[in-house]
């Protein structure tokens, strides 16, 4: 759901001051309705999540998981996953790496920033070193994978994001350079989605 669409009902309690007295209105100052507590005054901002995860490589493979866990359990996904208070994206991105796939990397790069309004997420994937080809599933993973680009299981891959990073990679290699890639994941009627890139 976008942000800012939230239904009002959804908050019945101030989380500062524990008041039942919250409402959906726009802040002074502001410009979109928030949940306001009308006894304390705090306003309950919403913000996207930000998702962080590893385009890890060894060799010319790369390093895939198939989830253990909804949404979209049984099928294939970078390592990635929400980042933790305290830690940076590129941190996250390695510890998710390692919980998921037990693989250890070196984080070299952004490779794809994408966002995705209508889920209100923010995706933060990184180029990285896979340390040793050692991988193994954890407890979010059923089994995991070193795939070469001919061996991606393109109809069993979980998210649109993680698509599209794996498709922005094949075309980097056909051309010879990887860039960072920054856009946006936009769905359209009848639940598709498309990539629009913002100029390099």
């Amino acid at each position: 759901m976008s942000a800012g669409v939230r239904s009002a009902v959804d908050m019945q309690f101030c989380m500062q001051c524990g008041s039942g007295a919250v409402e959906r209105r726009i802040p002074e100052l502001d410009n979109r309705p928030r949940d306001v507590c009308s006894a304390c005054g705090h306003i309950h901002y919403e913000n996207p999540r930000v998702i962080a995860g590893c385009l890890a490589l060894w060799q010319d493979r790369i390093l895939l998981c198939k989830r253990n866990i909804d949404p979209r359990m049984g099928l294939w996904s970078l390592p990635a996953g929400f980042m933790e208070s305290g830690e940076t994206a590129a941190d996250a991105a390695i510890r998710e790496t390692l919980e998921e796939a037990n693989s250890r990397v070196e984080v070299t790069g952004l490779y794809a920033l994408l966002s995705l309004p209508h889920a209100d997420q923010v995706y933060a994937i990184y180029r990285a070193r896979m340390l040793g080809p050692e991988c193994a599933p954890g407890v979010e993973s059923q089994s995991v994978a070193l795939v070469t680009p001919e061996q991606i299981p393109w109809d069993q891959l979980a998210f649109a994001t993680i698509r599209y990073t794996l498709e922005l990679y094949l075309a980097d290699l056909q051309h010879g350079v990887l860039r960072i890639h920054a856009g946006d994941v936009l769905r359209e009627d009848g639940g598709a989605s498309r990539l629009r890139l913002h100029a390099a």
